[in-house]
């Protein structure tokens, strides 16, 4: 099923897009993340080393962008904003006799239709701190699909949160909260492997703030930060879809 004919995300373009419902978020995400960079710019600590320094300004602006659009693409999700306007799961697995596979595609669609929305909210700014700051454009042009990566291959935690407590929406919100601290807050403070794993720690490696040393050869292969890295992406993402299936496949069955 194409995306544009898919229901469920027909729902949501109505409803985020079309009745301008998303518009009021998306305008707040624009305010904090320009207040973030104007205080990193006047704060007497980064007067110097923000405006000649080697894209510490970029860098800082990176690592914002990367923390508010994970972050908001789960609580998209995870339907935090306007979750009385949309119809439960079950109403679409059960009345109006959907697959699994259907919902699941329609969830991801809007996920990677909020994703690419904040991605290109945010590059105007990226771009206007990369140039003052004056960050190698490969730095530049290769932070976007990385900002694009991390927020759906974390976005959808939002979405197996969604599938498991729809009608619990507190438990909801602290399991969301939980995603992002323990993978993008905890995790970078355990050492060399943790911060390979880590979305910021990587981050700032790839930008060449953070050193990381490179992993001996095991099995014939040269376990490179990279490899790590995107390989555990991999595995985070693949089992989120899992559970992702595993949680409609009980709404289906009336378990939710």
């Amino acid at each position: 099923m194409r995306p544009w004919t898919n229901p469920v995300f027909r729902e949501a373009v109505a409803v985020y897009w079309v009745d301008g419902q998303a518009y009021v978020t998306y305008l707040f995400y624009l305010l904090i993340l320009g207040a973030l960079q104007l205080l990193a710019l006047v704060l007497p600590s980064g007067e110097a080393r923000f405006w000649i320094g080697p894209a510490f300004l970029f860098k800082f602006s990176t690592v914002a962008s990367l923390l508010l659009i994970v972050y908001l693409t789960l609580r998209f999700a995870g339907l935090e904003f306007l979750a009385w306007r949309f119809s439960p799961l079950r109403h679409w697995l059960e009345e109006e006799r959907l697959s699994i596979t259907a919902v699941a595609g329609g969830l991801l669609s809007i996920l990677l239709v909020h994703s690419l929305i904040l991605l290109l909210l945010a590059a105007p700014l990226l771009a206007w701190s990369g140039a003052i700051a004056r960050a190698p454009l490969a730095d530049m042009a290769s932070t976007l699909p990385m900002l694009f990566l991390y927020a759906v291959g974390y976005g959808i935690w939002g979405l197996v949160g969604l599938a498991f407590w729809e009608r619990k929406a507190d438990t909801r919100r602290v399991f969301i909260r939980w995603i992002f601290v323990c993978f993008f807050l905890i995790s970078g403070a355990f050492g060399a492997w943790a911060q390979t794993l880590n979305p910021v720690a990587f981050l700032l490696y790839h930008l060449g703030t953070l050193e990381i040393a490179a992993a001996p050869v095991r099995w014939g292969v040269l376990w490179t930060p990279s490899l790590i890295h995107w390989g555990f992406q991999g595995v985070v993402f693949a089992v989120a879809l899992a559970l992702l299936a595993w949680g409609l496949r009980r709404v289906q069955k009336g378990y939710n």
